[in-house]
């Protein structure tokens, strides 16, 4: 993963990753001395003083000895070729192999059906084009060849790729179009959270009001940015965290939404991507999965809805262009 430095320039090297990176100063340093961290395409030592303009390249190895173990789990997908797929990741799956997640994940299950991955920069995240959140549900790009990788890695980098989710947050929006451009950057009072940190990582998220309910907004949020959490945060900090989300105070009232427990209201439902190989126009669409039907027909307690196929369909969400929220 490579970060410009910008704000924090002047920062010793080692400093800078522990920071990025959410490392201690010891763990960036050992990366440092074996070679997993490039300036500018050049190795440094950790004294060396960054630069505003300085790209900073940290590749973070897998620990030793932990291979990805291949999993027969059932998958849901939604498109597939032989230079991508896409995959409609369910709610309670983590994406890749992480301390306390060895198995069970997305990657696990993608290794599992075989045939190719691209190595997607990380050993441990095969084909990873990007993430989704472990209890956000909803469409995840997965590359199967190195070039279809570096070309919808660097689509993903220009803002080509189009991300839409369906968010259902407390409270109304002041407008029903809202923009959030607020950086971010993890917590630091609290590591496992992000948070709106001057000289954070840009992040800006369009929220557009699709419908309104007693207590609750049905918002689009079409991400300009990919920030980890960064429709939670983005919500949250304007005073309406997204229903169920017990980390961003999204929590309260989780029987009047019908949500099951740690499951938050949030659907990567919609993405349109240009074909790495072929140019051609993908759109993709996810209808809301069971739990969150379930909770917005009670939230909604609209009688049309309930025999329809997708009710965000219904309720005009996708009436919009994602190229243009």
């Amino acid at each position: 993963m490579t970060h410009v430095v910008g704000a924090r320039a002047g920062e010793r090297l080692d400093l800078f990753v522990a920071h990025t990176c959410n490392l201690s100063r010891t763990a960036a340093a050992t990366l440092i001395a074996g070679g997993h961290v490039l300036v500018n395409g050049s190795a440094e030592k950790a004294s060396y003083r960054t630069a505003a303009s300085d790209a900073v390249q940290v590749e973070i190895p897998p620990p030793p000895g932990r291979e990805i173990v291949p999993e027969d789990i059932p998958l849901s997908i939604v498109y597939e070729d032989n230079a991508l797929l896409v995959v409609d990741k369910p709610a309670g799956m983590v994406v890749h192999p992480a301390p306390g997640n060895w198995s069970g994940t997305l990657v696990n299950a993608l290794v599992g059906r075989g045939g190719e991955l691209a190595a997607g920069g990380a050993e441990d995240r095969p084909g990873l084009v990007h993430r989704l959140d472990k209890e956000t549900s909803g469409l995840l790009v997965v590359a199967k060849t190195e070039a279809a990788h570096r070309t919808l890695s660097a689509a993903l980098a220009a803002r080509t790729i189009r991300r839409v989710y369906a968010a259902m947050c407390w409270g109304h929006l002041g407008q029903e179009r809202v923009g959030v451009d607020s950086p971010l950057a993890r917590d630091p009072r609290d590591r496992q959270r992000m948070a709106i940190v001057s000289g954070g990582k840009a992040a800006r998220t369009t929220l557009v009001r699709v419908a309104r309910f007693d207590s609750v907004d049905l918002v689009r949020a079409h991400l300009h940015t990919g920030r980890t959490h960064q429709i939670r945060v983005h919500l949250s900090s304007i005073g309406h965290p997204v229903v169920g989300d017990d980390t961003y105070g999204g929590g309260g009232g989780r029987r009047l939404a019908a949500l099951p427990p740690r499951r938050h209201f949030l659907h990567a439902a919609w993405l349109r991507l240009t074909h790495p190989v072929t140019g051609e126009l993908l759109e993709l669409r996810s209808p809301l999965p069971d739990d969150l039907r379930a909770s917005l027909l009670a939230i909604a307690r609209l009688p049309d809805l309930q025999d329809h196929p997708d009710p965000l369909d219904a309720l005009g969400f996708f009436n919009a262009d994602p190229d243009d929220p």
